[in-house]
């Protein structure tokens, strides 16, 4: 990397003892790149094995990468923990300004350890940081909080301020930290992690220049890179009716989960879908820093006052697909006002859209079948498409008035190991279903995913390829998975929006990586990709992540998919092979050779 980039300088605050220091680590760079490679290692070296996740000693880390700031989409900032849902590995990426604004404060990563015994937020101002008192913001929701600390921190630079509502102080497993308003660090719980130690907010201001190795160079790969994203369809996509677009394609041929995932298909949800929305609702379009392309909608919610006649109340309140399936059709909720009002109850409280939805729709399927009662949810009637009753249990998630709400609070693996109806608890390595039914390889990514998301290699993308016809072959289907897995950790230790994939490809990267000081080739990145993931399972498994225990809901193999039907055999040869591969028994890149030699024929999905 260049000897003059501060991308090398790491940040370590402690909060028990409320001091700073900052270290060179040129060599984590030289070797991870940044962002996700950086943020593995970082916590490796850091979080002691087998530490309570909600324990001082469960480090926060925010990394990002070489790109951040000089090319378009490279606005993710990676943030790496234990995670307090799953036990396990916890990463979540966030948009918005918060990579940037590391960037010109001086800073790769920041390692937040330790715990403070009274409230308090943390603003970082280039080689300054302060510690504030937090008690008069504890209590308050995300809005509130960031109107105020923007108000006390005023002044010139670039800035970004993280912080966490009611659910992350109450310790919910799947609390999320909000950054600008609309953007969020949203799975795996780190608004818990603030939370446990009493840490409300961080801001960053930066005001430093990024160098880079040949302005000509530079200036030339930037206006590709920025016409093919502003030029390109997919980006197109996104920009007009974001991933909500989603949502019609996958009602129509059956991969929209629906109802905790009893059914796939049914077109009375037509009004959430991408288009209807934009229609009645959209009220503007934002985008993250040095992004053309404005993927983020939105919504505009007119009200009008009980009391007083010809005057209105508008919230704005943004949507994506995953909150729409979380909160709309995993609910039964039709109504885009319901939908949105609940959306808006959730992103006060900071808790995680997904996990919410999926546990919301689990305790109604359980309250249906009459595993729980009307005793536990406090006299709530939990119901389809009863939005009213779901945010009153949203905020009973937080404040966890009764023992059934505390265990919702922590997972619906957790609250289904208690009151049964495992069958339909859709989690996946106790991650709570992302929004996907499209086949197995939507399922079975998920599963082996280094942090239980669809977007570690997106699995839907290959059933997507094979609609209608039979799955690949399990051994063949975690070859694509794991490769798409490998380039991805590239992409993430950049750190670069996967919706911008199809912009940076491998060739890209390698022309542009030495503007930053950086000379990989094709091969040695995939090699860096595979040994970044290599790392993060060596913590999941230290950590006590096991293939063998992973839980398959039944559910998913019930409802039908658009791939034909696939078997828990099936999944469960699939999770065997991975497990070989990710533990060193088979030579990753030497399968991957034989079988593209070889072709298929590893078995078929039945």
């Amino acid at each position: 990397m260049l000897q003059n980039d501060n991308l090398a300088r790491v940040l370590a605050i402690n909060l028990t003892t409320k001091t700073f220091s900052v270290t060179a680590r040129q060599d984590l760079f030289d070797a991870y790149l940044g962002g996700a490679g950086v943020a593995a290692a970082l916590l490796e070296e850091t979080c002691p094995r087998g530490c309570d996740p909600l324990s001082p000693d469960n480090p926060i880390i925010f990394a990002i990468g070489p790109l951040t700031g000089l090319y378009p989409l490279a606005s993710k900032t990676v943030a790496m923990f234990k995670s307090p849902l799953t036990g396990n590995l916890g990463e979540s990426h966030c948009g918005g300004r918060s990579a940037v604004a590391m960037r010109m404060a001086g800073y790769g990563a920041i390692i937040i350890q330790g715990a403070s015994a009274i409230p308090l937020y943390i603003s970082i101002d280039g080689s300054t940081v302060r510690f504030h008192d937090a008690s008069s913001l504890w209590g308050m929701g995300n809005f509130s909080v960031g109107r105020i600390i923007r108000e006390r921190e005023k002044g010139a630079g670039f800035r970004t301020i993280m912080r966490i509502g009611r659910g992350g102080e109450h310790l919910v497993r799947y609390a999320s930290v909000t950054t600008e308003t609309y953007r969020h660090f949203g799975r795996l719980g780190l608004g818990a992690v603030f939370g446990s130690k009493h840490l409300k907010a961080v801001v960053i201001t930066g005001r430093s220049s990024i160098p880079v190795s040949d302005v000509s160079l530079y200036k030339k790969t930037y206006t590709q890179i920025y016409k093919n994203a502003v030029s390109s369809p997919v980006m197109q996509k996104y920009h007009d009716l974001g991933t909500a677009e989603n949502v019609s394609p996958l009602n129509a041929y059956g991969g929209l989960p629906i109802r905790n995932l009893q059914s796939a298909k049914d077109d009375n949800f037509s009004a959430l879908s991408g288009e209807e929305l934009a229609r009645n609702y959209l009220g503007r379009r934002l985008a993250c820093t040095h992004c053309p392309v404005g993927c983020i909608h939105i919504a505009a919610l007119r009200e009008p006052y009980e009391d007083e006649a010809y005057f209105y109340r508008t919230s704005m309140i943004s949507y994506d697909y995953e909150p729409i399936y979380a909160l709309g059709t995993m609910l039964g909720i039709t109504e885009p006002m319901g939908y949105l009002k609940l959306m808006d109850k959730v992103e006060a409280i900071g808790i995680d859209a997904m996990s919410t939805g999926v546990v919301l729709a689990w305790a109604t399927e359980a309250l249906e079948k009459r595993l729980i009662g009307e005793g536990e949810t406090l006299g709530i009637n939990l119901s389809w498409g009863g939005w009213q009753a779901y945010i009153q249990a949203a905020q009973n998630i937080v404040e966890q008035p009764n023992e059934f709400y505390r265990n919702l609070a922590k997972g619906v693996e957790h609250a289904s190991s208690l009151y049964g109806g495992r069958d339909f608890a859709l989690s996946f390595g106790k991650n709570e279903m992302p929004g996907y039914h499209t086949g197995p390889a939507a399922h079975l990514g998920v599963l082996i995913g280094a942090r239980h998301s669809h977007l570690d290699n997106a699995g839907y993308s290959i059933d997507q390829k094979t609609l209608l016809k039979e799955a690949m072959g399990p051994k063949d289907l975690v070859d694509a998975l794991l490769k798409e897995e490998w380039w991805r950790q590239i992409l993430s230790s950049l750190v670069l929006c996967f919706f911008a994939r199809g912009v940076y490809l491998p060739e890209t990267v390698e022309k542009i990586l030495p503007v930053a000081g950086f000379s990989l080739d094709e091969k040695q990145l995939m090699e860096l990709g595979r040994r970044i993931h290599a790392a993060k399972y060596r913590f999941k498994l230290r950590e006590g992540f096991s293939f063998e225990e992973l839980r398959i809901p039944r559910r998913i193999l019930e409802t039908p998919t658009p791939i034909k039907a696939f078997t828990e055999p099936y999944l469960r040869e699939a999770l065997l092979y991975a497990k070989k591969m990710v533990s060193g028994e088979i030579d990753e890149t030497a399968a991957l050779r034989n079988r593209k030699r070889n072709g298929n024929g590893s078995g078929t999905a039945t």
